[in-house]
């Protein structure tokens, strides 16, 4: 695989980086060491920056000295962290006790630094790049949080582009699609209200164990026979809580769980099915049903254009046949979409699987591939340069 040779000779480089954030996870908009680390390469590299979108939040720039065009092109890595224990023993596994760097974010930040490093000691291109550093990810909406903060009205960034590693896919390959590439996320919380009593008189309660047995398996025909056979959509059910004993029939219990979804009327149906079909069980057996619905990450949808010009330039630095360009969808959630609600851009998958990588995101063993870090910050460069081309 051809790399750019400045990019090659910071290998070592970008991997002491990487494992220097790897020790130092942080969640969600309190990544304070986090958006530290990567200030002080800034500075160490005389980088202009504007930082305090979403707490923790960065954005850098590197304007070309090739002419003098307006035009503009934004790159995200987030860099937020897991509230997770890490069962790795190496060097440098985390060091924040309940929290790991189980998605990646940790390369995805180091490939964003070297690309920016490489950029910003040459300059060859026209336009300015936009460095986007995202906290708050997992479950937090930073990305959001930073559109809310003025990124967008304080910067003009006409594309966006983000990499995610990608366990699934073998090393260096790549993949995207022109539509969905994430779903929709949405939780909800379910209180079935019932009546309480003795375990040993049953016909003197209304029991919400098993009205919320019902909604359960009700819930779950939703997908089956309300939405369309080729619709990508689901419903878990993850938490139950209820009872305090056991020859005691409680008052209440709590379902909770989550929803994925791509299109919206799909989205906006299932919220509708879920309160009625939870609210009829309950009231058809005596009972009561409160039902708590909320709207997470938007779909992340790629936009047509700019997916293909990214495939392009994938296919030309690994070849045709690494790139797939028809990735499936995962029903996974990335707050990357606000972005991509404000602007045309694409979000790809990057492959990190080999002999010693297999483990999946998320996971107590998971650890970004170091190998990935020049092959990502290449294409960072090879983006940009091909984007000023356009």
């Amino acid at each position: 695989m051809p790399l750019l040779n400045s990019i090659n000779q910071m290998q070592d480089e970008m991997k002491e980086w990487r494992h220097d954030l790897h020790k130092i996870p942080e969640i969600g908009l309190k990544e304070y060491q986090t958006s530290d680390y990567i200030k002080k390469k800034l500075k160490e590299w005389d980088i202009e920056y504007k930082d305090g979108y979403s707490t923790t939040g960065v954005v850098a720039w590197v304007k070309g000295n090739k002419g003098n065009s307006n035009k503009t092109i934004g790159l995200r890595a987030d860099f937020d962290a897991l509230p997770m224990p890490e069962k790795n023993n190496f060097e440098h596994k985390s060091t924040n006790e309940g929290m790991m760097h189980a998605c990646g974010h940790d390369g995805h930040t180091t490939m964003l630094l070297g690309g920016l490093k490489h950029l910003n000691e040459n300059k060859d291109f026209d336009g300015t790049v936009y460095f986007i550093f995202q906290p708050g990810e997992e479950g937090f909406g930073g990305g959001e949080k930073m559109i809310q903060d003025g990124m967008f009205k304080d910067f003009k960034i006409d594309e966006v582009y983000a990499l995610h590693n990608w366990p699934e896919l073998p090393l260096g390959h790549f993949g995207v699609s022109t539509g969905p590439m994430m779903a929709a996320v949405d939780e909800f919380d379910i209180i079935v209200k019932g009546k309480g009593g003795h375990a040993a008189i049953p016909e003197l309660t209304v029991d919400p164990v098993v009205i919320a047995a019902q909604i359960i398996s009700s819930i779950q025909t939703i997908i089956s026979r309300v939405t369309s056979p080729v619709d990508k959509a689901l419903i878990s059910v993850t938490k139950i809580h209820g009872g305090t004993a056991y020859n005691v029939i409680d008052d209440e219990v709590k379902l909770s769980g989550t929803v994925r979804t791509f299109k919206k009327e799909t989205r906006e149906i299932i919220e509708q099915k879920i309160n009625e079909t939870a609210k009829g069980i309950a009231k058809a057996n005596g009972g009561d049903a409160e039902i708590l619905y909320s709207h997470l990450y938007p779909a992340t949808v790629n936009s047509k254009e700019e997916s293909l010009f990214a495939a392009s330039v994938a296919k030309e630095m690994v070849g045709e046949d690494k790139v797939n360009t028809d990735i499936e969808p995962s029903m996974g959630g990335e707050d990357f979409s606000y972005l991509l609600n404000e602007k045309p851009g694409s979000y790809l998958y990057i492959g990190q699987q080999d002999s010693e990588h297999n483990a999946h995101l998320h996971t107590t063993k998971y650890d970004f591939n170091d190998n990935l870090l020049p092959i990502g910050a290449n294409f960072w460069v090879s983006l940009v340069k091909k984007y000023f081309e356009k």
